[in-house]
């Protein structure tokens, strides 16, 4: 995947998560990791991998979101979400 489009996937993850917290509300702990990394779509100077790990961080967070709110599956995709969010943050665990 380009870097561009990458941008353009987080783009559309934050538009997600704007929807996800309107709808099923949040109490600020979804996307507290997110939040931490302080990479946003609007940072393209920031390098393919930080935007990639945004991705895969909001990715998680839509989905604890979503488990924390009854919704079947979520729990799973939040665990696989987590680990590749971590594999991403570690480059020496590839």
């Amino acid at each position: 995947m380009q870097k561009d489009e990458l941008i353009q996937l987080h783009t559309l993850m934050l538009q997600l998560r704007t929807y996800f917290e309107e709808t099923c509300g949040d109490d600020g702990q979804a996307f507290k990791d997110y939040e931490e990394l302080d990479v946003n779509p609007y940072h393209i100077y920031k390098s393919k991998r930080e935007h990639m790990l945004a991705v895969f961080t909001l990715g998680k967070g839509i989905a604890k979101l979503l488990s924390c709110k009854g919704y079947p599956g979520f729990d799973k995709l939040y665990t696989r979400l987590d680990q590749m969010a971590k594999r991403f943050k570690n480059p020496k665990n590839k």
